[in-house]
């Protein structure tokens, strides 16, 4: 889920930049700052949307910079336990495939891609329904429930477990074939 959040902070102006707007040069330093990095209460910084007020400016000795306190908004993305979201399949492995939903991956693993068995095609790169003939593979569009969260650090110590094994849930096509066939 994406939110947006009122955040105050102080932010450094380097000296070579007090000709530029400040409000840009402190838009850009917050989001060099700030992007990409996890908080587990806010979820993953996407970018500052805009600055509301920017305090007077503080100069330290021998630093010759500006200190500004700061109050922005800033987008954020945290996923949501048993949220339902939509992604793309950017990579498939022998167990399991990663879906790109937002600006993170998650892993559906083999388990839990459909309630058929699942075996890996290594030479397409797929997974394979073994009695449905289902195929998934890189590039597809699926929808699927958040199951499972570890928020970490970076981007990198994310962890997100996905399901498709529930009605409604799956690759796009999959989910268009169960409503033709209710509907009959």
């Amino acid at each position: 889920m994406y939110y947006v959040t009122k955040i105050v902070d102080t932010v450094r102006i380097p000296p070579d930049r007090f000709e530029e707007p400040i409000e840009e040069v402190a838009v850009e330093v917050l989001n060099e700052t700030y992007v990409g990095r996890m908080d587990k209460n806010l979820g993953q910084m996407i970018t500052v949307n805009e600055i509301e007020d920017i305090g007077i400016g503080k100069v330290i000795m021998g630093d010759g910079a500006a200190y500004h306190e700061v109050t922005f908004t800033a987008l954020f993305f945290k996923p949501e336990l048993h949220e339902i979201v939509e992604g793309e399949v950017i990579e498939i492995a022998e167990f399991g495939a990663f879906v790109r939903i937002g600006p993170l991956d998650g892993l559906v693993h083999v388990s839990q891609v459909t309630d058929d068995y699942i075996t890996y095609d290594g030479k397409k790169g797929s997974l394979v329904g073994k009695e449905s003939g289902k195929r998934l593979d890189e590039g597809d569009l699926v929808r699927a429930r958040i199951v499972a969260i570890s928020l970490k650090g970076r981007r990198e110590g994310v962890k997100i477990g996905l399901t498709m094994r529930q009605p409604g849930l799956g690759k796009f096509e999959w989910i268009e074939e169960e409503k033709r066939k209710s509907k009959k």
